[in-house]
């Protein structure tokens, strides 16, 4: 299928914007970097219990008065159009995939404001100023590359073996196995498309992550503990000598 030209070129855009060299949300001089997690995840691997148990850990070691850490999951991209004073309901012209060409069309016939492009577009920026500001625990949504700049980050991984997974799905949905499994291919190839299209990356490269956590075999409290383990490293690394 052939991009259409204004997507295309809202993608171009993008991808310049995301490049470290041309980021214009540089950290200031003598300001330690604010700190953030990223996490990535197969479809059912646990990164919403994950969040939940680690951003009271979080809270406790690297708390603010007034600053609680805020894990951003199935609310993101939302969080995301609220940022830029956009209604809500564009949610549903940005599935976490690359946006099928007959609905940008439909999109452009019926005079949808701002552009789907621009969309994406606003939605990479303001998941970059949510990292930027620190204290965001932020799920999916290609968070880890498009704060690949800032160095306040801790990239996390989630996977879990497909047989685990669809257990987990199945029980969830309360569905049979075959819809469990196949619930799990779409997701993990959407997302994965999301990530090839967009940003020219493979979602499964190890090396684009600080950690990968198979969570069949470390369980979430576990999983946290090593996650805010890593970022106290980090913060320790990061913060001047004074």
């Amino acid at each position: 299928m052939t991009t259409h030209p204004y997507l295309h070129h809202g993608l171009t855009i993008l991808r310049a914007r995301l490049t470290p060299s041309r980021s214009p949300f540089a950290t200031h001089p003598g300001q330690p970097p604010a700190p953030f997690v990223t996490l990535s995840r197969e479809t059912c691997a646990g990164a919403t219990t994950l969040g939940q148990h680690l951003a009271p850990l979080l809270n406790t070691q690297l708390g603010e008065e007034g600053r609680s850490w805020m894990f951003l999951d199935k609310d993101l991209i939302h969080q995301a159009l609220s940022h830029h004073h956009l209604p809500e309901n564009l949610a549903e012209f940005l599935p976490e995939d690359r946006l099928p060409e007959i609905k940008g069309l439909i999109g452009e016939i019926v005079g949808l404001h701002p552009p789907l492009w621009e969309l994406e577009h606003r939605v990479a920026e303001a998941i970059h100023k949510f990292a930027q500001l620190g204290r965001v625990i932020l799920s999916g949504r290609a968070a880890h590359l498009i704060t690949r700049d800032l160095p306040g980050g801790i990239h996390v991984r989630l996977i879990a073996p497909l047989e685990t997974r669809i257990r987990r799905a199945q029980a969830m949905q309360a569905a049979g196995r075959e819809m469990a499994a196949n619930f799990i291919q779409d997701n993990d190839q959407a997302r994965a498309r999301h990530v090839r299209t967009n940003f020219d990356q493979d979602i499964n490269d190890p090396h684009a992550y600080d950690l990968v956590i198979n969570t069949a075999h470390i369980p979430p409290a576990s999983a946290a503990h090593l996650v805010l383990q890593a970022m106290l490293d980090r913060v320790t690394a990061l913060t001047p000598v004074s």
